[in-house]
């Protein structure tokens, strides 16, 4: 357990990744797996480092729930976060432009870095082609994280519509942080962009 003056709030649980492909032609994020892989996500404090152990798949299931930790954590004031992929299977944009995100909040403070340890050369690839090592440390080794938790919360009473909605607005944030990040990942994005903004706006419209 985290000592209780640094234990974190914990964000909505994780779910089981779903069968994946690609982005499909709605813009719906999709990676190139099929296999159902568990997945969970872990964090813990040591120090002033926030540690994140991915298990199994970092998707657009567990994206919004990283988010909200990673927010909170440094609204507590912890500007140093540790990634280890070594128990990663895959990752999709949405859960890398999260990543992204957290390391351009950090550059934008003026103090902190995120960094990836326990990198396999598939994960290394994925992040190296949308520039992402460009924004944060990736390294293939690492030291042994601390003793973490599940990253977990009670799911708040919200209707399908409105949970819908919320995922629709983070896969927005996460590709407009690759974007953001690399300007050449535009290109790459642009068409699920407009996806995800136009679907928002529809459900916006529609209440």
């Amino acid at each position: 357990m985290l000592p209780a003056s640094s234990a974190p709030p914990f964000p909505p649980g994780l779910e089981a990744a779903n069968p994946i492909s690609r982005f499909d032609t709605r813009g719906r994020d999709l990676i190139f797996s099929q296999a159902v892989v568990e997945s969970s996500i872990q964090v813990g404090v040591n120090g002033d480092r926030v540690w994140v152990k991915v298990e199994g798949r970092g998707s657009f299931l567990n994206s919004g729930n990283l988010k909200e930790f990673t927010r909170e954590m440094v609204n507590r004031g912890y500007r140093e976060f540790v990634v280890d992929l070594e128990n990663c299977a895959m990752m999709d944009s949405t859960f890398m432009g999260t990543m992204a995100g957290v390391a351009l909040r950090l550059k934008e403070l003026g103090h902190g870095h995120l960094h990836v340890i326990h990198c396999g050369e598939r994960s290394r690839n994925l992040l190296t082609g949308l520039g992402l090592d460009q924004i944060f440390s990736i390294q293939s080794n690492g030291t042994a994280a601390p003793q973490c938790e599940l990253l977990q919360r009670e799911k708040a009473v919200e209707s399908a519509e409105e949970k819908k909605q919320q995922t629709s607005r983070e896969m927005l944030d996460a590709h407009q942080a690759l974007c953001d990040a690399a300007p050449q990942n535009f290109s790459k994005f642009k068409d699920v962009l407009d996806y995800l903004k136009q679907d928002l706006h529809q459900e916006t419209a529609s209440k």
